[in-house]
């Protein structure tokens, strides 16, 4: 793969993480805030670990991935 072909990709994923970020909190999912995320609130402390968010995001690196990877 050309050095232009993996920069405009990149760009183009900047591009696109740029915009959920900016309109995330219109989206009707928020990341972050997905069911399965892990918090627990103790009396002086919260602990919170996204884990269905970590596997969405997961899936979505790994398909982006094997698409960029096919011959």
């Amino acid at each position: 793969m050309s050095l232009g072909r993996i920069l405009i990709t990149a760009g183009l994923l900047l591009v696109v993480l740029g915009l959920i970020v900016v309109f995330g909190e219109r989206l009707p999912v928020r990341l972050g805030r997905l069911p399965g995320d892990i918090i627990v609130r103790g009396k002086n402390s919260v602990f919170y670990f996204p884990l269905a968010t970590c596997i969405l995001l997961s899936v979505a690196a790994s398909l982006v991935m094997w698409l960029l990877n096919r011959r």
